[in-house]
């Protein structure tokens, strides 16, 4: 797994692809889809079967596919979880699609370390990244190098640079590709398209994109497990003074910043860190270049505010809220990013969480005759200053705006329920040609029916990669520091006026594990 190449020669070698194929996507293009005999059935295997890999195979499942191998670090919470789905509902009805699942999952072979799996399973064919975010890479490239088509759950990497090696892979190989942004399939998304692309709204300069999360989910803006400090002895106490009837009662803590920090921390050095049985935590940590011992706040699910493992509510969400916009208008790579938020958990130098909230806005140039573009992101529950005239969309925690010359599209998560305000236009809308290609299965089908080559996949690396890159190039200003402005040349892949904020656009890796 250890790199064939300098990040110079990547960039070097890398850039017509970057802003070549990145910017023009082949399924945009109408390319032929990769092309194999076909078969009836598709050999895949899940790697990171606790969470949404779970619900991507189960989507496989029940349409036919054949789950072949398993691969997950901790066997007893993918049980728990299984045993879970297939617990009977309030009206006592038990998910025939979840028993079905069980039933391939139990013949399934199983392995904990997704290389051996690779390794010794010859029977696969394609497989599904479902791991913790800083292990999307190491997996998805050893399995396309392998020649297994690949389906990697959002966001697509952990690292800017790891987005464009996936992208650069995924050409070399030529597997059928596809990240989980399930949206991208959806009817809403390619009806704003179609909204876009006819000028329902006109030239549109601005768009808002924001989300609730991390709020409601996990955790964020704490310090981390990490930073616990080592338990010490009591001090002996010494004798109490005899009371005094006339003292006044001691004052109450002060419950400032310090001491909501301390009784996190407390509160965590409580929780048993005892290692689950059968929870391989070396591979959990995968790439991770610190040595962090294991934490119930860390794993399962909690892992995605924490910096070692996750990127934030923008890597959650952003693939399914940016991407109406960013594919809609045709947007490239940013030229310039300025990042601002809440505090970061833990020290500032080495944080341990990412911030509560935070707030990024891209510029991105003219397009041909499309005009200039931007685009500003919210997490943490802020959301923009919305016009009084402009219904913000409701019921699911997030939304985006854009706004045209001529009036505004709304839509929720997903690009689900779209609305084109005012009325009149509403009404012109209406009558808009559903002119591009829709999906006509889910997300998981339409990737399956692609590495069966009957199909073009929805959201391929070529694609993926760059929408990756934009929403990753929010945490990258960020860290270069809050308020400061980063100038992106994409065709080198690199911060021009800020060169300290270049090593954010990779990361160290533990040895063994750099690509």
């Amino acid at each position: 797994m250890s790199s064939h190449f300098t990040r110079r020669d990547f960039v070097a070698d890398s850039t017509k692809l970057a802003l070549g194929a990145m910017i023009v996507p082949r399924h945009v293009l109408g390319a032929t889809p990769l092309r194999r005999a076909p078969s009836d059935t598709l050999n895949f295997a899940v790697v990171g079967f606790g969470g949404m890999g779970m619900s991507n195979a189960e989507e496989l499942v029940n349409a036919g596919e054949n789950l072949v191998a398993v691969c997950d670090v901790d066997p007893g919470y993918v049980e728990r979880q299984l045993a879970g789905r297939v617990r009977p509902n309030r009206e006592g009805v038990v998910s025939q699609a979840a028993l079905k699942l069980r039933d391939a999952w139990t013949k399934a072979a199983k392995y904990a370390d997704f290389r051996e799996m690779l390794d010794k399973q010859r029977d696969i064919e394609a497989i599904v990244i479902a791991t913790p975010d800083h292990l999307h890479a190491p997996v998805a490239v050893a399995a396309m190098r392998a020649g297994k088509h690949v389906y990697v759950q959002k966001p697509l990497t952990y690292s800017v640079y790891e987005a464009r090696l996936l992208a650069r892979v995924a050409g070399e190989t030529k597997v059928a590709t596809q990240m989980g942004n399930q949206g991208h399939s959806r009817e809403g998304t390619r009806r704003i398209h179609d909204w876009i692309n006819a000028g329902v709204i006109g030239a549109v300069r601005e768009v808002h994109v924001w989300t609730d999360r991390p709020q409601r989910y996990w955790a964020q803006g704490i310090p981390g497990p990490t930073q616990i400090p080592a338990p010490q002895a009591a001090a002996a106490t010494p004798s109490a003074p005899p009371p005094n009837p006339s003292a006044l009662p001691p004052a109450p803590p002060s419950w400032n910043v310090g001491t909501v920090n301390r009784a996190i921390l407390n509160a965590m050095a409580a929780n048993p860190r005892t290692l689950p049985q059968g929870l391989n935590w070396d591979l959990f940590l995968g790439p991770a270049a610190a040595d962090i011992p294991y934490h119930p706040a860390y794993h399962p699910f909690s892992w995605r505010g924490w910096v070692p493992f996750g990127v934030s509510a923008i890597g959650d969400m952003g693939a399914h809220l940016m991407d109406q916009a960013y594919w809609s208008l045709g947007l490239t790579l940013p030229t310039s990013v300025i990042s601002h938020s809440t505090p970061w958990g833990g020290p500032a130098a080495n944080p341990a969480s990412y911030p509560l909230a935070m707030t990024t806005k891209y510029e991105f140039a003219a397009r041909g005759s499309k005009p200039p573009v931007t685009l500003y992101w919210y997490d943490g529950g802020l959301s923009p200053m919305l016009l009084a005239d402009v219904p913000a969309p409701s019921g699911d925690g997030g939304g985006a705006i854009f706004v045209g010359e001529k009036g505004y599209i709304t839509h929720q998560t997903y690009g689900d329920n779209p609305k084109v305000f005012p009325a009149a236009l509403a009404a012109e809308a209406e009558n808009v040609a559903r002119t591009f290609p829709r999906v006509e299965t889910g997300h998981e089908v339409n990737w399956a029916q692609a590495c069966k080559g009957e199909t073009t996949a929805s959201c391929p690396f070529d694609y993926a990669a760059p929408l990756t890159e934009v929403m990753l190039l929010g945490i990258v200003a960020l860290r270069a520091g809050q308020n400061k402005r980063i100038e992106y040349d994409a065709a080198n892949m690199t911060v021009t006026n800020v060169p300290e904020a270049n090593q954010y656009l990779t990361r160290e890796y533990r040895a063994g594990w750099a690509l």
